[in-house]
């Protein structure tokens, strides 16, 4: 049964998304979550990295919206068939996420990308900070490892995919790369993958977490479809009501 640590919410700040909003988030630092109790949460919208259970507060924007993929109605379009093709190559390990060298220098190598391609803020993480946010023991807690056997010196790491497995919900939490592997479209290639994979498991929705259109870091996920959004943000004593998004959404 889940432990209740804290609860906070956020003053206002600068969104990370959306610089010219203020953005606020409401969170729970927990332990001992089950897979079952982190579905409640999952389904009315929270998401979690470590112990920490999060979902946007803000009082003046609702730009985040949570969007999941219904596993059997999921139509990949001709780009992420392409994508999906593209990296058929590579071989895929479904594990438990953990923290070593090659997985920090994968991870720093993607973000000093990002840095100049976007520009990100630096993110010099280390070993303690990956663990506390990627590899905190959780009983759902996965990852998908992508390695190109045929890379030279091989097997090379050039993809990790961070996810939740609960037993009605798969999430997609976070996926890095090697920005020498951007051509294939990776990221794409990844969400359709964990598509795969839920539907193998008999899971009926992949959660790709906040859709923000304006946002070139979020906007992707609404690519994927058919696929449902969350109305407001549901109480934890409310039914979640998730409605099909439009088409041009």
């Amino acid at each position: 049964m889940a432990l209740l640590l804290a609860h906070d919410v956020e003053s206002p700040r600068a969104c990370s998304y959306l610089p010219e909003r203020q953005a606020s988030l409401e969170n729970l630092l927990m332990e001992d979550v089950t897979p079952e109790e982190y579905e409640h949460l999952m389904v009315r919208g929270w998401r979690r990295f470590g112990p920490v259970y999060f979902r946007p507060a803000c009082e003046a924007c609702n730009e985040c919206v949570s969007l999941r993929i219904p596993v059997h109605g999921f139509r990949p379009n001709r780009s992420q068939r392409r994508a999906r093709a593209a990296c058929a190559h590579l071989r895929v390990e479904v594990g438990r996420p953990r923290v070593d060298a090659e997985r920090l220098a994968l991870y720093r190598a993607w973000h000093a990308e990002r840095e100049v391609a976007r520009e990100w803020n630096p993110s010099p993480i280390t070993a303690r900070d990956y663990s506390l946010q990627f590899s905190f023991p959780h009983p759902s807690a996965r990852e998908l490892a992508w390695y190109d056997d045929g890379a030279e010196g091989g097997p090379k790491l050039v993809g990790v995919g961070l996810c939740d497995e609960t037993p009605q919900a798969w999430s997609a939490v976070y996926f890095f790369y090697d920005p020498a592997y951007a051509h294939l479209s990776l990221g794409t290639a990844n969400v359709v993958r964990q598509v795969e994979l839920a539907k193998e498991r008999g899971i009926p929705h992949v959660y790709l977490g906040y859709r923000v259109l304006a946002c070139a870091s979020l906007r992707y996920k609404a690519r994927f479809g058919p696929h449902e959004l969350l109305e407001e943000r549901p109480a934890m004593s409310e039914p979640p009501r998730w409605v099909p998004a439009p088409s041009d959404s």
